[in-house]
């Protein structure tokens, strides 16, 4: 049987042969206990990528944000994010169940925030309202079909934050798209930072795994909130192995995704019903509204599924998300245009 052109995620890349043999060869110890030497590698070379002090390796990019808000608040603040960020939207309410704080949902132009909007919305603590004490910013953004954070609007960002004492974190689960697509140094978008969480786990096609990369002792305090989520984990260096061929080898072909994410783009525009504007693709997600008379998206999404295409309903459910990754080649975009035109036309 013929394997489905699976466009759901990027996160349903399978690991590499060489991720599975350095998997079977790790050197493992127990991490809680903190002597497991892969995950400590693994761990320094993250913190070096990005110019941090130290890393700290986490199951998942919500416990790494989750821990990221902890340590940088206290109850009764508040944290500033775009308003359709992953971290505000798409992470079971971490900020309030977890840490406490309220979450300040701030509009953008495709995930930019304009820094002077941030700066209104600074809030200094009074009987009545929450002190403002961290931005998160998302980098690329995901709600906004994998839009790349301009350098210079984080700068802008940066210097409100300096200006009223705050700390900024970037969600970077697609960095390294960022980077790709804009030909900015990941180290550069991080120096804007005072902590930044990437994932393994997405284009980077490592089967488990997120960093979270910051000064020492905001790591050393994030890996006590780790243990207290129940995100400690024993011999992982069997999968921190995975992490560190996921951030030497497959970083340099993110582009390939982003030219087949915009092939398909253009492949679909035209057809009736698919309302997207292929110019703005920028890397590896595409985000298009679907009014048809005769398909509602679920329906739609049933079709292409019967043709081997695998895809999912966008948030609000109103349109369609597709992404590209290193599990689907030239021949599967080629395949889903088709699939597209035989549904459409």
């Amino acid at each position: 049987m013929e394997q489905p052109s699976d466009f759901r995620s990027d996160t349903v890349t399978k690991p590499t042969p060489r991720m599975r043999q350095a998997m079977a060869e790790a050197e493992v110890g127990d991490d809680v206990i903190g002597f497991d030497p892969t995950v400590r590698k693994l761990e320094a070379l993250a913190a070096q990528t990005m110019g941090k002090e130290a890393g700290l390796f986490c199951p998942s990019g919500t416990m790494a944000n989750s821990i990221a808000v902890k340590a940088w608040t206290h109850e009764l603040q508040e944290v500033i994010v775009e308003a359709r960020s992953h971290i505000y939207n798409l992470e079971s309410t971490h900020m309030t169940f977890i840490s406490r704080v309220t979450p300040r949902p701030v509009p953008s132009v495709r995930g930019a925030m304009d820094p002077a909007e941030v700066e209104r919305a600074v809030r200094k603590p009074n009987v009545h309202t929450p002190e403002t004490s961290l931005i998160c910013v998302e980098n690329t953004h995901n709600n906004w079909g994998g839009a790349v954070l301009p350098l210079e609007n984080l700068k802008g960002l940066r210097a409100v934050a300096d200006r009223h004492g705050l700390r900024l974190h970037i969600d970077g689960a697609r960095i390294y798209n960022a980077s790709t697509a804009s030909g900015v140094p990941v180290i550069d978008y991080a120096r804007q930072a005072d902590s930044v969480m990437f994932c393994l786990s997405k284009g980077l096609s490592a089967p488990i795994g997120s960093m979270l990369v910051g000064p020492k002792d905001f790591i050393d305090y994030g890996r006590r909130i780790r243990k207290a989520l129940g995100g400690g984990m024993r011999q992982v260096g069997v999968i921190a192995a995975a992490g560190l061929i996921a951030l030497t080898e497959m970083t340099g072909r993110l582009g390939d995704d982003h030219r087949r994410a915009k092939t398909l783009a253009r492949g679909i525009a035209a057809f009736p019903g698919v309302k997207i504007d292929p110019v703005p693709v920028e890397t590896n997600i595409i985000i298009f509204g679907f009014e048809h008379p005769k398909f509602s998206v679920p329906a739609f999404l049933g079709e292409l599924q019967k043709r081997g295409i695998l895809a999912l309903p966008a948030p609000g459910g109103i349109g369609i998300r597709m992404v590209t990754h290193k599990d689907v080649d030239d021949g599967d975009v080629d395949r889903a245009i088709a699939a597209f035109k035989t549904i459409l036309s």
